[in-house]
């Protein structure tokens, strides 16, 4: 008997939506799942996955696998927060993150909450601003926002001096 050991992961996962979608063909409909999964390691990566399957667990194991592959890395401010105020859109869904001061938590809702959360943000005020409830659209735009995100270099002293 052969054992085959599975390497453990080192990203954290949330099952971020699951839905039944059907195919009609000619015999009558189809079904199958759609598994949408959102990866990270608490220290600035993160990475969001969609698949089907004809079962909630294959669904969910092909997700986490496409997840992983789309892992992206963040900048955060002292491994805590943002740099500063972004907003970002993607599709219909529209995101604000702004940072926060320690201690301040997690401020954020749905899908983006999930994102921030597995990304390793600690304390950051986002709002979801589109009208769109979309979990997945949202979730991306938060993705996007967060890697749109990057440290703006303090203008020289000498450049200042010669405005004044």
């Amino acid at each position: 008997m052969r054992v085959i050991k599975r390497k453990k992961s080192e990203f954290q996962e949330k099952v971020l939506e699951i839905r039944r979608v059907t195919r009609v063909v000619a015999g009558g409909k189809r079904f199958s799942f759609r598994a949408t999964v959102v990866v990270g390691d608490m220290k600035g990566r993160v990475g969001i996955g969609t698949a089907k399957g004809l079962d909630v667990a294959t669904a969910i194991q092909k997700a986490k696998h496409q997840a992983e592959k789309e892992v992206v890395t963040v900048t955060l401010k002292d491994h805590r927060t943002v740099h500063h105020d972004v907003e970002e859109k993607y599709g219909a869904a529209r995101v604000r993150l702004k940072p926060a001061r320690q201690g301040n938590g997690l401020i954020a809702g749905g899908s983006s909450r999930v994102v921030l959360e597995l990304a390793g943000v600690k304390d950051i005020s986002a709002k979801i601003l589109g009208r769109t409830t979309n979990k997945i659209a949202n979730a991306q735009a938060t993705l996007k926002a967060l890697q749109s995100i990057y440290l703006r270099k303090p203008k020289p002293v000498s450049a200042i001096e010669e405005k004044e």
